[in-house]
């Protein structure tokens, strides 16, 4: 056999087993009905460019190493003591000033299962048993604490803490499957997120690869005990922040990369427009004191993640390749982790950013909660806080 029909038949094999996959070593070899959907990608020229060059998030101290794992939300209650975050092994944590606490959990079926692992994504096979807090918030009339568990829904524990009480669960006949982030007004509504309808936190990946529009914006108002899908069809929606005045309020849609603004009061109430295109993927949003927006992005976007959301079949055809989702993922955030946070005003004008490009430092970062002349950093993926000194 010559030089040349030995090639071709090791290219057959090679198609015929990227074709086939037959070990299932590609990143949705275990979702059989998976589909890809076109994303609504702003056009690339829109895109932010603009960097940090000076990477000043490489000067955040790293806090708590190892105390906290995957600390995704950070708030402070009503007396400012804090932070409290919610972890990988499901339940809320207080930090007293000294050491870390136990303050709340929402799943009664905690085991065994839920006992300390090596890193956040070790809880992943059973977060659905103990329970996955993320986004927190406090009321700050009462004092109550109202958490966003990914599987379990939303929910509401005392200043005391302790098992927190269901709240919701389903809107409108359709479970909550991710629960993700939340916000409260002083008239007692919670708007909160549920990312999708389809995939659960444990396949946050496949979710982003598939780019599926079940997500939805929604309110839960305290008194009358009603559940109200104010927004559709969204594509990854995450993080969610009332306006400084409650006349609006800011929502991350992480698969095109954008914010939406909803508009809660005035002639156009219950409408939504585009608020700022950023320049990458985000996760969670918190206004600070002066009604900013500071806006926690998950990675930078590049134009092979931009490509394959406007061309599905392509994206798809890419994934059934025998290549793991790590990978995949990789090249979808330009090869490394790295940690990127930006403020806007209640204008939606882009008001600072900072990066830590290589991920020396900061790896990841889910929220920034700005404090006293700190941000504070929390990451669904790392395990420590990080804390940015702006002065």
């Amino acid at each position: 056999m010559t030089s040349m029909a030995i090639l071709g038949v090791l290219f057959l094999l090679l198609a015929l087993y990227c074709g086939l996959d037959p070990f299932k070593h590609s990143a949705i070899s275990e979702f059989p009905d998976f589909e890809a959907y076109k994303v609504d990608m702003p056009s690339w020229e829109l895109v932010p460019t603009v960097k940090d060059k000076d990477n000043l998030l490489q000067k955040s101290e790293i806090k708590f190493l190892k105390q906290v794992q995957g600390p995704e939300s950070l708030a402070f209650d009503p007396l400012g003591r804090g932070p409290y975050t919610g972890v990988a092994d499901g339940r809320v944590l207080f930090w007293d000033g000294e050491k870390w606490k136990d303050f709340a959990y929402t799943s009664s079926n905690r085991s065994e299962l839920c006992n300390p692992k090596p890193s956040p994504l070790s809880y992943l096979p059973h977060e659905h048993i103990c329970g996955r807090p993320l986004g927190l918030r406090f009321d700050k009339n009462t004092g109550d604490l109202y958490i966003a568990d990914a599987y379990l829904g939303l929910f509401k524990v005392g200043p005391e803490g302790g098992l927190a009480v269901s709240l919701v669960t389903e809107a409108d006949g359709v479970p909550l499957r991710f629960t993700n982030d939340l916000d409260i007004d002083d008239e007692g509504n919670i708007y909160f997120t549920d990312s999708s309808s389809k995939y659960q936190r444990r396949n946050f990946m496949q979710l982003v690869f598939s780019s599926e529009n079940s997500g939805r914006l929604l309110k839960y108002n305290l008194h009358t005990k009603e559940t109200t899908v104010l927004m559709r069809n969204l594509q990854f929606p995450n993080g969610v922040s009332l306006s400084k005045d409650g006349s609006f309020l800011v929502l991350c849609e992480g698969c095109p990369g954008r914010l939406l603004k909803y508009l809660l009061k005035g002639e156009k109430a219950g409408t939504s427009e585009v608020f700022a295109i950023l320049p990458g993927f985000p996760d969670n949003v918190c206004t600070n004191k002066d009604g900013d927006f500071w806006v926690a992005i998950h990675c930078r976007k590049f134009m092979f993640s931009h490509l394959l959301g406007l061309y599905p079949k392509l994206r798809k055809f890419i994934l059934k390749l025998p290549i793991s989702s790590k990978i995949q993922y990789l090249l979808h955030i330009g090869g490394k982790l790295h940690a990127l946070v930006v403020k806007y005003s209640p204008e939606g004008k882009l008001l600072q950013i900072l990066e830590d490009s290589d991920g020396k430092v900061v790896k990841a970062v889910s929220e920034v909660e700005e404090r006293n002349g700190k941000l504070w950093l929390g990451s669904v993926l790392m395990p420590f806080v990080a804390v940015y000194n702006l002065a």
